[in-house]
């Protein structure tokens, strides 16, 4: 599935904090990846959605054109794979990366942030396929997380049971009903992340 799971925002990218990616950011996230290795189109893609948990998973239509216009500006440079064209940065490129250093660590913070936050709900709704992964510390510290949250026996444990029966009531689904469950799942969890504050985009 393309775009945020769902389709929620569109091809924008929803940070989760009320705000969108825009194309000159997304431009600019996608020179750092080609400034870490080149790479063809379709693995700046998957670089994506691995990046994101899963959350996000641009589609070529989105990706292709933002990679042209890299080349048009100069950004970047296109050599002959096959059939398939591999991006390079050029040094045009790495400037740019580096004027926009900053933002773009924020940016890929955030990626890294909702990809434990799918990977902590992967958990909680089916544990069995998702068992904690990792050593150390860091895994005895999730298994805690995940302890606590388990023994949640007040309302908000009853509201997950009642949204995993659901969920196996209406599965499988079609591709359109996927869609339906998964916008309605995003956008619970955006008005949780907000903490009850309205989208100031919808304000």
């Amino acid at each position: 599935m393309r775009g945020f799971r769902g389709g929620f925002a569109g091809e924008a990218m929803r940070m989760g904090m009320g705000r969108r990616f825009s194309a000159g950011e997304l431009q600019t996230i996608l020179l750092a990846l080609l400034e870490e290795r080149p790479s063809h189109g379709y693995e700046l893609i998957k670089t994506l959605e691995e990046r994101s948990g899963g959350f996000y998973v641009p589609s070529p239509g989105v990706i292709y054109p933002a990679l042209t216009y890299l080349e048009e500006t100069g950004l970047a440079e296109v050599e002959n794979d096959g059939a398939k064209k591999l991006y390079r940065i050029t040094e045009a490129g790495r400037q740019k990366v580096e004027e926009n250093r900053a933002a773009i660590d924020q940016t890929l913070a955030k990626l890294e942030r909702i990809a434990e936050g799918m990977a902590f709900v992967n958990r909680m709704f089916d544990p069995d396929q998702h068992p904690g992964g990792g050593g150390g510390g860091g895994r005895r510290r999730r298994e805690e997380e995940d302890d606590d949250f388990g023994r949640d026996d007040g309302n908000v444990r009853a509201a997950r049971q009642l949204l995993r029966s659901a969920l196996r009531m209406r599965h499988p689904w079609s591709a359109s009903e996927a869609a339906r469950i998964s916008g309605i799942l995003e956008r619970a969890a955006m008005e949780i992340l907000q903490g009850g504050k309205a989208d100031p985009q919808q304000d």
